[in-house]
């Protein structure tokens, strides 16, 4: 029960994020989540954990990256991730714009 709970949190900090960066719903939120974790087939918790970390660190891996601006894509210029301070990386660290 409280690993469900804990991964509940997770999920819901990495919503909280992507609102934050792309003025989105809370259910445009979640279906970027989601959508990120099906295209790159990675468990939705994980993605939510490298989102987290992302917002802490400005280093994303490019995979994860370059299907979460996929994601935002549709949503318009506003919901595009920062190109600069809060840029991603490709996951050794280094960043890209």
């Amino acid at each position: 029960m409280q690993e469900a709970v804990d991964s509940h949190a997770v999920i819901d900090q990495a919503i909280g994020v992507l609102l934050t960066l792309g003025q989105l719903t809370p259910d445009q939120g979640w279906n970027v989540l989601r959508d990120v974790s099906q295209h790159t087939n990675i468990k939705l918790r994980h993605v939510a954990e490298l989102i987290i970390e992302w917002a802490r660190t400005g280093t994303l891996a490019a995979d994860i990256s370059t299907e979460l601006e996929r994601q935002l894509a549709p949503y318009g210029e506003r919901s595009r991730p920062p190109q600069s301070g809060g840029t991603m990386g490709d996951g050794d660290g280094r960043r890209f714009s």
